[in-house]
């Protein structure tokens, strides 16, 4: 039996923990037995002190000890998924999954809601009328083998002492934790029972890991840490300093993808999500290469394939996949603003952060994590880093339910544009890769 308080002296003073050590704090912790207040000692500990790696592979383990898995091997094909860090704009899952399951994988992808400026998984398929996220593993496993793809909340046997401690971490300011990220994140995955995993760990102004060298951390440990685990990983740095496509917020983000199944949809989503999906078939071997992984997904968007999977996965999960002919039929805020150009002029910079704080100031995002989101509303039609334009023209249009948050939003948002008199070098989408 450990005694909490000398683990979390010990961290404290920037020792390492034994594997009995992390293992007996989770373990007490799940059961009730080591107060919220001595785990926030010990998250912001390791907020300060970090781990090695070793320690975060045990504690990865201990979370994933603390509840139950998801038994997928009764379901044929390989098993992958994707996670990403969280950002403004990201609405690659909702496009990867189906477009992996056309190709031939098989995605049990537990996803998480949306907290602060980023955007989640789970709200943006909710903003489907009737969509459930919340399955038996009976019902999960159902969609799985007959779809290929099932998109779901994580269950309360799943990971709970993640989840609890998760809560601790948000209120205590020791979220961007590279070992607590870490545990977090992979306990959940490994938890699937997947045996492929990409990661697209964001950084920028839109992101946790802000800046480049953090981003670095994290991504290494990730990988490192699943590999220590059997799990086949890797991970993409990718850019979080200006939204990803040219929506954010829940509705508007879905009707983004359905305009990637259809027409291509914004480049840097389109982009993304094949480089993301192309890791996952070449680790699966269900490609001969990155090259060819590209080429069967193109082929999966071109030919309908990913959207025909796409509106099965909606249909059995209870959501109205009418939606996909008619995307009219999503939710939609009662007020249009649009903000338009002070000045004629390149745009150099579109400030993510700015974007997604006026999505929480319409609803979009929570505050707290107890909040309900609005599904209507949030920022659509927002200009790229690159483009041309003339004083008038439209930046952005706010999605808002009341004049009020809409001119909130107007006010956050007229900060977030950035103009030059030259065409700015584009940044780049992916800044490094880590296998």
């Amino acid at each position: 039996m450990i005694v909490p308080q000398w683990v979390i002296e010990k961290k404290r003073d920037g020792q390492t923990l034994s594997a009995d050590e992390i293992r007996g704090f989770i373990e007490g912790f799940t059961r009730g037995e080591i107060a919220d207040y001595q785990a926030a000692a010990f998250a912001m500990a390791v907020y300060f002190r970090g781990m090695t790696a070793d320690e975060t592979a045990v504690l990865t383990e201990a979370m994933l000890r603390s509840g139950e898995r998801l038994d997928v091997s009764g379901v044929p094909g390989p098993k992958v998924d994707k996670h990403s860090t969280g950002g403004v704009g990201d609405k690659v899952s909702l496009a990867l999954a189906p477009l992996l399951a056309a190709c031939g994988a098989r995605v049990p992808m537990m996803s998480g809601r949306g907290l602060g400026i980023t955007g989640g998984t789970l709200d943006k398929l909710e903003a489907i009328p009737g969509f459930k996220t919340r399955l038996s593993e009976d019902q999960a496993l159902a969609v799985l083998a007959d779809v290929g793809c099932v998109m779901i909340g994580p269950t309360e046997r799943i990971a709970p002492a993640d989840r609890a401690l998760y809560a601790i971490r948000d209120v205590t300011g020791t979220v961007p934790s590279v070992p607590l990220i870490t545990a977090s994140i992979l306990s959940k995955k490994l938890a699937e029972g997947v045996e492929h995993l990409v990661l697209d760990v964001k950084s920028g102004a839109g992101a946790f890991m802000r800046d480049l060298d953090r981003a670095r951390d994290l991504a290494a440990m990730l990988v490192a840490t699943a590999r220590r685990m059997g799990l086949s990983c890797r991970a993409l740095i990718t850019d979080m300093n200006q939204p990803l496509g040219r929506a954010a917020g829940n509705a508007l983000e879905v009707r983004e993808v359905i305009e990637l199944f259809k027409d291509g949809g914004p480049a840097d989503v389109a982009s993304l999500t094949i480089e993301l999906g192309a890791e996952l078939l070449e680790m699966a071997g269900l490609a001969r290469g990155l090259e060819d992984a590209r080429g069967r997904l193109r082929a999966a968007l071109a030919s309908g394939a990913g959207l025909e999977r796409f509106t099965r996965m909606i249909r059995a999960q209870g959501g109205d996949a009418s939606v996909v002919d008619d995307p009219d039929r999503l939710p939609s805020a009662p007020i249009r603003l649009p903000l338009v150009s002070p000045t004629t002029a390149w745009i150099a910079g579109v400030d993510a952060e700015r974007v997604g704080r006026a999505c929480v100031l319409l609803g979009a995002g929570r505050r707290r994590s107890e909040d309900t989101v609005d599904p209507r509303v949030g920022v659509a039609e927002i200009v790229k880093v690159g483009a041309r334009v003339s004083k008038g023209d439209v930046l952005a249009v706010i999605h808002a339910a009341d004049d009020a948050r809409a001119d909130e939003a107007r006010r956050m948002l007229a900060g977030a544009f950035t103009f030059v008199d030259e065409p700015p070098a584009p940044p780049p989408l992916i800044r490094e890769r880590h296998t």
